[in-house]
């Protein structure tokens, strides 16, 4: 027979964390007397930097860390101590009491199990009842978490599901017993702009719907606006500030959480651009079909339609703009980015520096590449990390300059470090060894030695904290004022591209919906599609 939740008293928090210090082995604490409380019904915010123990503060919630040694402190559970719990108690609050979303749930879901068995086995687990109830309580939460076509979904592994809806799944999961606290670690980090707001509206209307607590563990200040009634700011494992939202946003006390606040794009007056000067950049009708399979039933020798990832895109980029281009996933940013560098095979017409590059082999595409570079979202797996800095930022030299001797190119070396902030005794250094940050600035570094016209961002600053993203947008602005760069900037940040554009492009299913003046979209947006983008902003 499963434990009854536990039940506090009316005037006591759901979930007390107090004094508690934690520690990986002998090292320095990664958890320093933090206290927070969490009412019943309370939407708790938890913001802070990549590093400042968020995500092992709501870990040591549900005591899934063996490697933590807890020095102090008490973690209350109504009238049960999580810290000092045996093994077997905690196993029937975990999913049923308390429920957790994990960050990336295509790693949190078993790759081997179907959606529906997934579910069913925390009901199973704590609850129990027949097959038949229990598959029906299936289909009902991926009915809640608005999953279309349930009974389908179900049979679904997580593979054949898309990012939102896997991530609708791991709710339906978490949400499987009721439990009165959820947790909820960057639940929409890994998701478009329209997603995250679907997500949270939901998540909001659910804990509602439930009467749950939720502590939201997001480094998205927007999202804490929106969705949290407290919220306290961690740094270095400690809780700095903590308050109402209206409140701690209106009035921050903490430096700390003030540099936070600050890191918000804002926008900020862009370099003037000619708008007769002739394009660097340019694209006329680009299209990208791609095969594929699947679909119903059909004779072997019948091939499946093709799939148009671009349709009849066009743009132009004048010497020293930035064209933002926004769109949710699979709206063809990434592949109009891939069919402007030459990467793969486009019909259209594509002219860089003035030059129509239209029935260019791979090979002769090669010498216009010095002109055009991308720096690509993840810098850590763009990086080569059997390569030092030095090895990668020269790389493109030996293909486009092999002329240079060791002592010309090692100047070009420490110049576009320079550049771009690092110190030139990193050159010897491997990826591993810098934040998050730094190699970002390493890519854009690799990109800048051949002295390119237009650079593509492609979600340059998804991955990085609040004050690191801010850091790297300074960086990018100051990069463009020195040497006049144009950027085909792509995210699905409408905050940077506000602050970034001078002008912005929206995708949807490949097609060009719209495009203008930044402020005159964000201001007056004409298409339905641009209209829902601006309004999560």
């Amino acid at each position: 027979m499963p434990l009854a939740h536990p039940a506090p008293s009316s005037d006591s928090p759901l979930l007390s964390i107090q004094h508690l210090t934690a520690r990986f082995d002998a090292a320095s604490p990664v958890l320093s007397e933090i206290s927070l409380d969490i009412q019943p019904g309370q939407r708790v915010a938890l913001v802070g930097e990549s590093g400042s123990g968020k995500t092992i503060t709501a870990l040591s919630i549900l005591r899934l860390l063996d490697a933590v040694q807890y020095d102090s402190g008490s973690i209350r559970f109504g009238d049960l101590d999580l810290l000092t719990a045996p093994e077997s108690t905690l196993r029937t609050v975990r999913g049923r009491s308390i429920g957790m979303i994990f960050q990336e749930p295509m790693t949190a879901l078993n790759p081997l199990k179907t959606i529906g068995a997934q579910i069913a086995e925390v009901i199973v687990e704590h609850e129990g009842g027949s097959k038949t109830d229990i598959q029906e309580r299936v289909i009902e939460l991926l009915r809640q978490v608005q999953l279309p076509d349930p009974e389908w979904r179900a049979r679904s592994f997580p593979h054949q599901l898309s990012g939102g809806q896997r991530q609708r799944a791991m709710i339906a999961m978490a949400l499987a017993c009721r439990p009165r606290l959820l947790i909820a670690d960057e639940p929409t980090t890994a998701l478009d702009v329209t997603l995250q707001a679907q997500i949270m509206e939901l998540l909001t209307a659910l804990q509602a719907q439930f009467g749950m607590a939720l502590l939201l563990i997001t480094h998205d200040l927007n999202l804490v606006r929106r969705h949290a009634d407290w919220v306290a700011v961690m740094q270095h494992g400690r809780i700095v500030e903590q308050g109402d939202v209206a409140g701690l946003f209106r009035a921050p006390e903490h430096p700390y959480t003030r540099t936070l606040l600050a890191a918000v794009p804002k926008p900020e007056p862009l370099p003037p651009v000619d708008p007769s000067a002739p394009p660097v950049l340019a694209a006329e009708r680009l299209s990208v079909r791609f095969a594929q399979g699947g679909g119903a039933p059909r004779r072997w020798w019948q091939r499946a339609p093709d799939f148009r990832a671009l349709d009849g895109v066009s743009l132009n980029l004048a010497p020293g703009e930035t064209l933002g281009v926004i769109g949710e996933s699979g709206s063809g940013k990434s592949t109009l980015a891939l069919a402007l560098l030459h990467l793969i095979p486009a019909e259209g017409r594509i002219d860089v520096v003035g030059q129509s590059v239209q029935g260019y082999s791979e090979r002769r595409f090669r010498s216009l590449r010095r002109h055009i570079q991308i720096v690509f979202q993840d810098p850590f797996g763009a990086l080569s990390p059997r390569m030092t800095v030095g090895e990668i930022i020269g790389e493109g030299l030996s293909v486009h300059e092999p002329q240079l001797d060791a002592t010309a190119r090692r100047a070009r070396i420490r110049a576009a470090m320079a550049d771009v902030g690092l110190d030139e005794s990193g050159m010897h250094r491997y990826p591993h060894e810098f934040s998050g940050g730094q190699r970002q600035r390493i890519a854009i570094a690799r990109a800048l030695i051949l002295r390119p016209k237009i650079l593509i961002l492609d979600e340059p600053t998804s991955a990085l904290d609040a004050t690191v993203q801010k850091q790297t947008l300074d960086l990018l602005r100051q990069l463009q004022r020195d040497h006049g760069l144009s950027y085909l900037f792509i995210t699905h940040d409408l905050r940077v591209v506000r602050a970034m554009a001078h002008r912005v492009m929206v995708l949807y299913r490949g097609q060009v919906v719209e495009t203008g003046n930044t402020g005159d979209v964000f201001s007056a947006p004409q298409h339905p599609y641009t209209q829902t983008l601006v309004a999560t902003v």
